[in-house]
């Protein structure tokens, strides 16, 4: 069995490392994509970069030399570079479905509402208040283990590694919870609340193409919202207020739960929004021709 997961996560870190990558190149090399759609875009692969990496490459060393050990400051960088990453994406996803409302009901007022400044500011607050919600909560208050040295998970997850934590637990649960409330549930229910105004504004264009044209601009963001948000707020406002469950059904659950926003997400990532997309298609098919077929004829 740990020959055949490490020829499969190998092959998903693969994909992500390749598929995220290109479409970094591809948007950066393409003036066609030099908007603020595919800006975000490019931050969202990136952050799937580093999230794949921070996790995976343990994950197969400990599968190929069959060494079941992480030191405490690797599992504690592990964690909260995860969180934070984590963190960052969800305000990210946000802003992009802030992006394509302005984008499609008020697209007069596109260019004075979102230009690169404004990306830019963005990114900062992005980072920032990720940053503010994540990490330092944890560095104020850091954790204390008194429950042994072994953890059922697949890498240092957080809800994972509070299951050996001691003290008081009952506060980690409730800052836990309510840091997922801003963090998950708040900007879930603000990317709901614009794509009900996107649909609604798709369903007043008359002709059918351009209203199909139009949804498919939204369709892949949605896709990714749906696999990482619903994972996510199943793992931490669900699981996350009874993490202290010994149920071994539960701790499989939340394995497998956490492989879907944690890997197969960021793998998925490039995959469906080079599919569903026209531009990138066109923009990568240029590519292929001008640094590939070209230099091959």
């Amino acid at each position: 069995m740990r020959i055949f997961q490490f020829i499969v996560f190998l092959s998903m870190y693969i994909l992500s490392i390749l598929g995220n990558s290109f479409l970094i190149f591809t948007i950066i090399v393409s003036p066609q994509l030099h908007t603020a759609m595919y800006y975000f875009l490019c931050n969202l692969s990136f952050i799937d970069l580093c999230y794949t990496s921070c996790t995976i490459p343990k994950l197969l060393f400990v599968l190929f030399s069959e060494i079941l050990k992480i030191s405490y400051t690797g599992c504690m960088i592990q964690m909260y570079v995860g969180v934070f990453l984590g963190g960052t994406e969800c305000l990210l996803l946000a802003v992009m479905a802030y992006d394509r409302y302005i984008a499609i009901c008020l697209p007069l007022y596109y260019t004075t509402i979102i230009n690169w400044g404004v990306c830019r500011y963005c990114t900062v607050m992005i980072l920032l208040g990720s940053f503010i919600l994540c990490t330092i909560p944890n560095i104020l208050k850091p954790l204390v283990f008194c429950r042994g040295n072994r953890m059922d998970h697949f890498a240092c997850e957080l809800l994972g590694v509070l299951e050996l934590a001691c003290g008081d637990i009952a506060a980690y649960k409730l800052q836990l919870f309510i840091i997922s409330i801003f963090l998950l549930f708040c900007p879930f229910v603000f990317i709901l609340v614009s794509y009900i105004c996107i649909i609604i504004s798709i369903l007043k264009i008359k002709s059918t193409d351009s209203r199909l044209r139009t949804f498919s601009t939204c369709a892949s963001h949605l896709t990714i919202v749906f696999m990482f948000y619903g994972t996510s707020m199943t793992m931490y406002m669900g699981r996350g207020m009874r993490f202290s469950s010994k149920s071994k059904f539960i701790s499989l659950i939340s394995k497998y739960v956490s492989l879907i926003y944690g890997v197969i997400s960021p793998v998925s990532n490039p995959i469906i929004y080079s599919l569903r997309n026209n531009e990138v298609k066109r923009a990568f098919s240029k590519i292929l021709e001008k640094y590939f077929i070209s230099r091959l004829t």
